[in-house]
């Protein structure tokens, strides 16, 4: 059972005011305006959820059963700005200060085997437009107006209490109804910390397939919220015990390569796991600076493995190896997240830390050489904080003195790091002579010789630190000279 707050044990009776005390007060103003036309308003869903495990909550989600013309006319009055773009699916929403509403018509809907977009009809009751929700827990309300009431007819109250995720309706009927369910029923365990009732494991394991009916954008985004989460973990190993990530991610399950009983190595499915845990204890923000979460780095290590299946080799006396899997990994992980509809800079850099995650290995062996340092800060570029902490989340090892003698050997390099940029502005290293220099010392005009020049210079700079722009204009005289020869 997670950690949260407060113990919801017996506490029924007194869920409604629990709620009501910590509902915003402009929210409940807009509710004496549907009291004032006889109408309904409750609270409705995820946030009757948190604001039962006492956290925050900015946006309110709530039902009426006015149709959305008089809903409309109803918060105008109240909000300083409203907006009606799903108007005709029954939502229309507004603002006032600080708090955001969302209100929708009491609804029932129904499904088409081929679509999880249901044909919607107006509802006539509170109870009913429950029961369409994806789980118990999302299934609680408190109506607002015009009395005050706890509704809470499939026990998500329970459910709560007890850190399960249950279905309203039958699991198969509601994840075939809407296969994204089965992606919200993983992030929430995620998120909550919530073990998935028997039942909807099951159904889980049983509709897997029908996740791709889904687009890829709204595959992603559930994703996306579940590596955001406190527990990653959890919502993945149940996308993978029930065959969920097979459809969506199947790189994840393929790391769960079969352990020859003469060619021993590592479980890389748990090593990977293990690698996300550690990556996030290690997190900090993109320049090392604000706390996490940190969505690209947690992608990496979840990724950085996933080159191994298609390159394992069995060595003669036993060994097994995987040579060039960060090469692999690295286009494996742009075609998937490509695939999943991610932005292009997400892609990127995530691609291009799982390339780099072997690059330290071979420090503790033997010195680098300054050059060699640079050009690992270098290529890592505005990636190098989270590349520190990914090369670090990926020692699993359980020898303690091998773990101990990685981490000084990391420590050491990371030394040498700081100490070359205090000296040199290592992260922004360009080469003793810009373009418009190397132009003037050439005599030549802007184009591809130009780039190979600067090329050049950079490479000279990365091996041999700052030249001094002397020097560095005789270097290119003498290497332009060669060309031209």
């Amino acid at each position: 059972m997670s950690q949260r707050e407060p113990d919801l044990s017996g506490m029924s009776e007194r869920a409604a005011a629990h709620v009501i005390g910590r509902v915003p007060k402009a929210a409940q103003q807009l509710a004496e305006a549907f009291a004032a036309e006889g109408a309904e308003l409750a609270l409705v869903g995820g946030p009757v959820r948190d604001l039962l495990l006492g956290r925050a909550v900015e946006d309110l989600d709530l039902a009426t059963n006015l149709p959305p013309d008089q809903t409309i006319a109803i918060l105008e009055r109240w909000a300083s700005k409203t907006w009606d773009a799903g108007r005709a699916f029954g939502t229309v929403a507004g603002r006032r200060g600080k708090t955001v509403v969302e209100i929708t018509t009491y609804r029932t809907e129904e499904y088409q085997p081929d679509s999880r977009k249901p044909d919607v009809t107006y509802g006539d009751s509170l109870e009913g437009d429950l029961s369409r929700r994806d789980f118990s827990i999302n299934a609680m309300a408190v109506l607002l107006a015009p009395e005050l009431r706890f509704t809470d007819p499939f026990g998500g109250l329970a459910d709560l209490a007890a850190g399960l995720l249950r279905t309203p309706a039958t699991p198969t009927q509601s994840f075939s109804d809407d296969p994204l369910r089965m992606m919200r029923a993983a992030r929430f365990a995620a998120q909550l910390g919530f073990d998935v009732d028997e039942a909807a494991v099951a159904a889980m394991t049983e509709l897997a397939e029908r996740i791709k009916i889904v687009s890829a954008e709204r595959v992603q985004a559930e994703l996306v919220k579940l590596m955001l989460a406190p527990q990653p973990r959890r919502g993945l190993e149940l996308m993978v015990y029930t065959g969920l990530a097979q459809q969506i991610l199947p790189e994840l399950p393929a790391l769960q390569l079969e352990i020859d009983e003469h060619h021993h190595h590592k479980d890389v499915y748990e090593h990977t796991l293990t690698v996300v845990d550690q990556a996030i204890a290690l997190e900090t923000g993109p320049e090392g600076a604000v706390p996490g979460p940190d969505l690209v780095l947690r992608l990496a290590a979840l990724m950085h493995d996933i080159g191994k299946p298609a390159t394992r080799r069995f060595e003669p006396g036993g060994g097994v190896s995987f040579h060039h899997h960060e090469v692999v990994g690295a286009k494996l992980t742009t075609k998937r997240l490509r695939a999943l509809r991610f932005d292009t800079a997400t892609i990127k850099d995530v691609s291009r830390l799982v390339e780099l995650h072997l690059r330290f290995h071979g420090y503790g062996e033997g010195e680098w050489t300054d050059s060699a340092v640079r050009r690992y800060v270098t290529d890592a570029g505005p990636l190098l904080e989270r590349l520190h902490r990914l090369t670090r989340a990926d020692c699993t090892t359980r020898n303690r003195r091998r773990a101990e003698r990685l981490a000084f050997a990391y420590d050491d390099l990371e030394r040498r790091v700081a100490a070359l940029s205090a000296q040199e502005e290592l992260r922004a290293i360009r080469p003793d002579l810009n373009g418009d220099q190397i132009m003037a010392v050439l005599g030549i005009k802007p184009g591809r010789d130009v780039g190979r020049a600067y090329q050049y210079l950079l490479e000279r700079r990365i091996n041999e630190g700052p030249l001094g722009e002397e020097a560095a204009t005789q270097a290119l005289k003498a290497w332009w000279a060669e060309q031209q020869g």
